[in-house]
């Protein structure tokens, strides 16, 4: 199956869009078994394993996220914390047809809200895809918050 750049660009959109109505495990399917969700600390930050990240998370660690997020008892989360991405055009910044490696940029908005609070975070978040199977999962995703260097409450869900 042949990508287009329409497909990298859709595939962006409803990964957000997955996140933004809570279908947390048909996004967790997205990724790829040896995958990392990865939010620096520092600003042009190069190294997750040996420098302080704000998230560096394996697959087995995005899946205690999900069960945590989904599970009935989990009262940190009643009411359920609810977010909104609103997304820049993704730009394709590059297209391996050969070996079926894309990867995407995309600035964005992010809101996550709980009862009376409320957070705004600027971002930019990085996909690099792999076409398995003929379908797009994700390899690798960081996202580099515009104000990284900040004091953060707790961030609940994925921006």
């Amino acid at each position: 199956m042949s990508v287009t750049r329409d497909d990298l660009i859709d595939f962006v959109y409803d990964e957000a869009r997955m996140l933004d109505e809570g279908r947390f495990d048909e996004w967790l399917d997205l990724w790829l078994p040896d995958g990392h969700y990865w939010m620096p600390l520092d600003w042009k930050q190069e190294d997750p394993v040996h420098v302080t990240s704000l998230m560096y998370e394996d697959i087995f660690m995005l899946k205690l996220r999900v069960e945590r997020l989904n599970g009935a008892r989990t009262f940190s989360q009643k009411p359920k914390s609810r977010c909104h991405h609103v997304l820049q055009r993704p730009f394709v910044d590059e297209m391996n047809e050969e070996e079926g490696c894309y990867v995407t940029t995309t600035s964005m908005h992010y809101v996550e809200t709980r009862q009376d609070e409320q957070q705004l975070l600027a971002l930019t978040a990085r996909h690099e895809l792999r076409q398995v199977d003929g379908r797009l999962r994700i390899a690798n995703k960081r996202v580099d918050l515009l104000n990284c260097d900040a004091a953060f409450g707790n961030i609940q869900l994925l921006p």
